[in-house]
């Protein structure tokens, strides 16, 4: 997992929240975007393509592409259509997931 972003968070204002990312803790703001905060937090791949294995990453931001799926409290769903929540315990979908990730 990379550990710095290319991102930057603009608005600080917001409260942050603990939530887990394949075992990882992270603040993260809290009713802001899942994809941009795992984005900005530097967070890649959000998962693997299930043939190739291939790492993918948010592309669309607008729920159309589907290339930003994760697992959220056991529930597969897009991560830019998803609001950043308390506790939230995200994972690369378990269909998708590969020895290397």
């Amino acid at each position: 997992m990379k550990t710095a972003s290319d991102y930057r968070i603009l608005d600080e204002t917001r409260q942050r929240v603990t939530v887990r990312f394949e075992g990882n803790e992270l603040l993260l703001r809290e009713g802001e975007n899942l994809a941009a905060e795992l984005l900005a937090a530097g967070i890649a791949p959000f998962r693997r393509t299930p043939v190739s294995g291939a790492p993918r990453n948010p592309f669309c931001m607008m729920g159309a592409c589907f290339d930003c799926l994760v697992e959220i409290d056991g529930v597969t769903r897009q991560a830019c259509m998803t609001e950043v929540a308390d506790g939230m315990v995200i994972s690369m979908p378990a269909s998708r997931r590969t020895d290397d990730a």
